[in-house]
C-alpha cells in the first residue's frame, strides 16, 4: 500500500477535488483491508482474529483511528514523510527503554596467555564507549579497552596487547570496517602516542594482535597530537619535534600532503576546508594607538591548496577565547568582548552583544542543519550563523558541566540530543512533565501506565528535540520494573554515553567500570 502513495508525498499544488479523492482513495483501502469476509464466515475477520474484550476492541479501535490520522496527514502535508518519519522516530523509537544487559570491564582473575594486565586489578569508570555493529567497546580511565559482544554480552578480548599499555581514545573507522586504538606506553614514560588499526573481524575471533601499526614515522610526543575526521575521511598529525603538520587519507592511511609552517598556533577543520591560525601580531609604531591581527588562512583540505589569507583585527591586550571556522563563517570571540560572526567571502562582520552570547565551554557545529550548540554550566543552546538563539531545553539540564562528545551524543541526522542530565526530584513536576510528553505521544496508542511510577533521584538519560528544544524521552529508574535496583546503580553517576542507532540502543558506563545497554 505505501509503494502506491510513495509518488504523493508531500504534494499540495492539486486541486481540491484531487485532495477529496486521495482521501476517500486511502479511507476505502483501510475499510477494505477492515472489511467483512462475506464470501467465507460472513464476519469481521478482525473481529475474529484480534478481538478478546472489549477493551483490546476499543484500543486496537483508536489504533487504527490513529493510523488513519497519520497517512491522511502524510498525504496532505507539503511536509509529508519528514513528518511521518520524524514522528514515528521520536516518539516510537525510545519507547519503553528498560536496563536489558550489563558488560563489565573488571576481570581482576585474567589468567591470559599473553599477559595479565596490572591495570585490572581496581575497578575504574567508563570514559569512552564505541559501538560498531554487533561489538561495544568500552574504554576506562585507567586505559584498558574491552570488547565485548552485543548479542551474547560476553567479553571477546582486551585491545590492549602489550601488559604496559594504556589506551587513551578510540576511533571506529567505518570506511574500512576497523577500530582505531590512540595508546602510550610505560617504556617511554608515556609521553608518545602510537597508532594501531585493528580489523572487526580480527577482534570477533579474539585476535587483537592482528593489527597493525599507524604513522610510525611521525614522533607523536607532546605537545604533537592525532585528529580523525570522519566527515572529510582524513587525518591530522602534528610532529612536535620537527614542527610539520601532514594530512593523510582516512581510508588507506597514504599521506596527501605536509605543512610546514612554524607560525601556525592551531588548525581547524571544517566541511571541505581547514583554517590555519598564525601567532597574533601587532602591527604599527605607536605604543598609545597599537593594532592587533590574526593572521589566518583557509585550505583545501582534500589538496592542501590555499584558498584564501587574511588577517583579522582583534582588540590588543585582549585574551582570545576562541576562533571557529563553519564554512563560509568565522567566530571570533575575545575576553569580555562581543562575539564577531565574519563572512570570509564578503568580509562583513556581525557582532552580537556579550551579554547575549557568553563564552561557552565547548561547541558542536550541526553541518547538516547550519546551526551549532554550545554548552555551558550544565545548559545546552542553539544558535544560528546571525547570533540568534533558536532552541532553549525545556528539560535537559546536564550533569556533569565539562560537556565534551563522550557523554552526550548527537544523531547522525542532527535532530535529536541523548544526554545524561539532572532528574526533575520535585514527583508534582515531573509527573505534570510525563503528562505532557506522554499526551504528546498518546496519538501514537502509548501506555500510560509508567506516567504514575515512582522516579529515583540519580540521574536520567534524557532524549530532546534540537530544534524545538522538548523533551521526546526521559529514561529513568521506575520502581513498577522487577530490575529497579539495578536500574538505580546503572543511572548513579553515568560517565560515558553512546547510541547505536542501527541497533536502536543506549550505552551508558559508569564510575565502577560497568557498561549498561538500554533498549526497548
Amino acid at each position: 500500500m505505501s509503494s502506491a502513495y510513495v509518488p504523493t508525498i508531500g504534494t499540495t499544488t492539486g486541486s481540491s477535488t484531487d485532495c477529496q479523492h486521495q482521501v476517500s482513495e486511502i479511507k476505502g483501502k483501510l475499510k477494505r483491508k477492515l472489511s467483512y469476509d462475506t464470501e467465507t464466515t460472513g464476519k469481521p475477520c478482525f473481529a475474529q482474529k484480534r478481538r478478546r474484550s472489549s477493551h483490546i476492541g476499543t484500543k486496537c479501535q483508536k489504533y487504527n483511528s490513529h493510523l488513519v490520522r497519520k497517512l491522511l496527514s502524510r498525504q496532505m502535508d507539503s511536509r509529508g514523510y519528514r513528518i511521518f518519519n520524524k514522528h514515528a522516530r521520536s516518539h516510537e523509537r525510545f519507547r519503553n527503554f528498560s536496563l536489558v544487559s550489563k558488560l563489565d570491564s573488571h576481570f581482576p582473575d585474567n589468567t591470559s596467555d599473553l599477559f595479565k594486565l596490572c591495570f585490572l586489578r581496581k575497578r575504574s569508570k567508563v570514559v569512552e564507549i564505541v559501538s560498531a555493529k554487533d561489538i561495544v567497546f568500552g574504554l576506562t580511565q585507567t586505559g584498558v579497552c574491552t570488547a565485548f559482544d552485543r548479542l551474547t554480552s560476553e567479553r571477546i578480548c582486551f585491545l590492549n596487547i602489550e601488559p604496559d599499555e594504556v589506551i587513551r581514545s578510540l576511533f571506529y573507522n567505518k570506511s574500512n570496517d576497523s577500530l582505531i586504538t590512540v595508546s602510550v606506553y610505560r617504556a617511554d614514560n608515556y609521553s608518545s602516542l602510537k597508532c594501531r588499526s585493528t580489523s572487526l573481524e580480527y577482534i570477533r575471533r579474539n585476535k587483537p594482535n592482528m593489527g597493525f601499526n599507524l604513522f610510525e614515522t611521525e614522533s607523536l610526543r607532546w605537545p604533537g597530537f592525532v585528529e580523525f575526521d570522519d566527515v572529510n575521511g582524513k587525518v591530522l598529525t602534528y610532529s612536535a619535534t620537527n614542527k610539520v603538520y601532514k594530512v593523510w587519507d582516512l581510508v588507506n592511511y597514504n599521506l596527501l600532503y605536509a605543512i610546514v609552517d612554524a607560525g601556525i598556533q592551531e588548525i581547524k577543520i571544517s566541511p571541505g576546508i581547514m583554517l590555519l591560525i598564525y601567532n597574533r601580531s601587532d602591527v604599527g609604531n605607536s605604543t598609545t594607538n597599537e593594532e592587533c591581527v590574526v593572521p589566518l588562512k583557509i585550505l583545501a583540505i582534500g589538496s592542501g591548496e590555499t584558498l584564501k589569507s587574511f588577517n583579522h583585527k582583534i582588540k590588543p591586550h585582549k585574551k582570545i577565547d576562541f576562533i571557529e571556522q563553519f564554512n563560509e563563517k568565522l567566530l571570533v570571540k575575545q575576553e569580555n568582548e562581543n562575539l564577531e560572526i565574519v563572512d570570509v567571502r564578503t568580509a562583513s562582520i556581525h557582532c552580537v552583544d556579550s551579554t547575549h552570547f557568553m563564552t561557552p565551554s565547548a561547541f558542536i557545529f550541526l553541518y547538516e542543519n547550519q546551526l551549532f550548540l554550545t554548552f555551558r554550566d550544565h545548559m545546552v543552546s542553539v544558535w544560528n550563523f546571525k547570533g540568534e538563539l533558536v532552541t532553549t531545553f525545556e528539560d535537559h539540564m546536564l550533569w556533569h558541566p565539562d560537556c565534551n562528545t563522550n557523554n552526550i551524543y548527537i544523531t547522525s541526522q542532527q535532530d535529536l540530543i541523548i544526554s545524561y542530565c539532572k532528574n526533575k526530584k520535585q514527583k508534582s513536576n515531573f509527573g505534570q512533565h510525563r503528562n505532557r510528553v506522554l499526551s504528546s505521544s498518546s496519538e501514537d496508542g502509548s501506555d500510560h501506565n509508567d506516567e504514575h511510577d515512582e522516579v529515583s533521584s540519580k540521574g536520567s538519560l534524557n532524549i530532546s528535540d534540537i530544534f524545538t528544544g522538548k523533551c521526546l524521552a526521559k529514561i529513568v529508574a521506575k520502581r513498577s520494573q522487577s530490575n529497579y535496583q539495578e536500574q538505580l546503580r546503572a543511572l548513579d553517576d553515568v560517565t560515558a554515553l553512546y547510541y547505536n542507532e542501527e541497533l536502536n540502543e543506549i550505552y551508558t558506563g559508569n564510575k565502577l567500570g560497568v557498561v549498561h545497554c538500554w533498549s526497548n
